[in-house]
């Protein structure tokens, strides 16, 4: 498994990309703000994330996603430490993540991975997105904020 950063004038991973949020253009308005890392193993992309700095000393981990041949495997926990890692050596403060209301694993996954949850943005996914996301029979409505401080 490698893990590298996405190159300039490569072409994005947006099938996977878009698994983790159904909206083409936010996903294109943060991959031209944010910088993104893609997981390969033999040459396939198997995972990715985008980290986002969003205020001074702060950086978001806004988009992260992995193959679902490869799901269940532990590669969601690498990518997420490697990003906390890159975050940290880039010198980051704290590092923050966002996940919908209705995305169980997900925030089971972040809490695991020692982020805390810090907020709630009500109603940001019918703000935000034309048509209704539904997962695990939930709609997804809210925003959970979630964020880790580094060392």
């Amino acid at each position: 498994m490698n893990i590298r950063g996405y190159r300039k004038g490569e072409r994005p991973p947006m099938e996977l990309l878009l698994e983790a949020d159904p909206s083409e253009q936010m996903v294109q308005e943060y991959l031209q703000r944010g910088e993104c890392f893609i997981a390969e193993d033999y040459g396939e992309i198997v995972g990715v994330y985008v980290l986002l700095p969003t205020r001074p000393a702060t950086v978001e981990l806004v988009n992260i996603a992995v193959k679902a041949s490869h799901q269940g495997k532990g590669l969601g926990r690498i990518l997420i430490t490697d990003a906390i890692e890159k975050a940290a050596g880039y010198g980051y403060q704290t590092i923050e993540i966002g996940t919908g209301n209705s995305s169980i694993g997900q925030l089971a996954l972040y809490q695991k991975c020692g982020f805390r949850l810090v907020g709630i943005d009500r109603d940001f996914f019918l703000r935000h997105y034309q048509e209704p996301i539904m997962e695990n029979g939930i709609q997804c409505r809210d925003m959970i904020r979630l964020a880790q401080e580094l060392k």
